[in-house]
């Protein structure tokens, strides 16, 4: 009995040190800390390039409107897909392959990392992983959280499958149903400098609806002030951008940190 009631107390204090160690990685959501701190995470790529993605697609409403603008601008970008839409238009998932744009996942679901546990993660970004390789023949490398708050379990299940999480340096608010593409476009030129990463939603199937409108009518005028201020444009396997290697080095799990401070006290 004594012992029953000793392994009960001490998993009952070790809950909100694992609960701890699941939401630490969520204080890289803080931009300005994590432009600074964590420039792999953050997309930072080379000086003179930005990288160009969008969020929450494919979506058969909105994307094909994207898809003929950024043609017709010659322009590549990343595109992070919901394993969810992807299953609904798996022709358009090869549509944007195909048009050479560079293809992430950003999970099957968007729902938030922090209320599920690794089994529930590792699941989630498999299934979209798997989908997004079956329809374009291309195992994504790149994963990009449901809005953009990592955990723990996110982080090893992004390692043991070959994907590099990464975030943005700018993004527009372009998901509230008050964005404007004036708006969009004030919001992401704020921030935008050589080397950053802008995010952007081509769909709205967790926006305000019509919301994607307002990116639309943005982007012109983003990829113009892009031009202006001599920064090419394009996906982030261009942006100089690290391998999934190297962004690991920079930001490893705090599991991970914790195992390393545990063999460098034992040597």
């Amino acid at each position: 009995m004594n012992a029953a009631r000793t392994l009960r107390t001490a998993a009952v204090t070790a809950l909100p040190a694992l609960a701890v160690a699941h939401a630490a990685p969520v204080i890289s959501t803080f931009g300005p800390l994590r432009n600074r701190l964590m420039p792999c995470l953050s997309g930072r790529g080379r000086p003179d390039h930005v990288a160009l993605t969008f969020d929450d697609g494919p979506d058969p409403r909105s994307t094909p409107h994207f898809l003929r603008l950024l043609a017709d601008r010659r322009v590549n970008a990343t595109f992070f897909l919901l394993g969810s839409e992807a299953h609904r238009s798996p022709a358009l998932v090869r549509e944007i392959a195909a048009a050479g744009h560079e293809i992430g996942i950003h999970g099957w679901l968007h729902r938030p990392l922090l209320l599920r546990g690794p089994r529930a993660t590792r699941d989630d970004f498999t299934r979209a992983r798997d989908l997004v390789t079956d329809l374009t023949g291309q195992p994504p490398t790149l994963f990009r959280p449901p809005y953009g708050v990592m955990s723990t379990a996110a982080h090893l299940a992004a390692r043991r499958l070959g994907l590099a999480p990464v975030l943005w340096t700018c993004w527009g608010e372009d998901w509230t149903a008050r964005a404007t593409p004036a708006s969009v476009h004030r919001t992401v030129t704020a921030d935008l400098d050589g080397g950053g990463t802008i995010l952007l939603h081509d769909s709205d199937c967790t926006s305000a609806p019509g919301a994607w409108r307002s990116t639309l009518g943005a982007l012109p005028r983003i990829l113009d002030t892009c031009e202006e201020r001599g920064y090419s444009v394009g996906r982030l396997r261009d942006h100089g951008w690290p391998q999934p290697e190297a962004a690991r080095r920079e930001h490893p799990s705090p599991i991970h940190r914790l195992q390393f401070r545990r063999r460098s006290t034992s040597l």
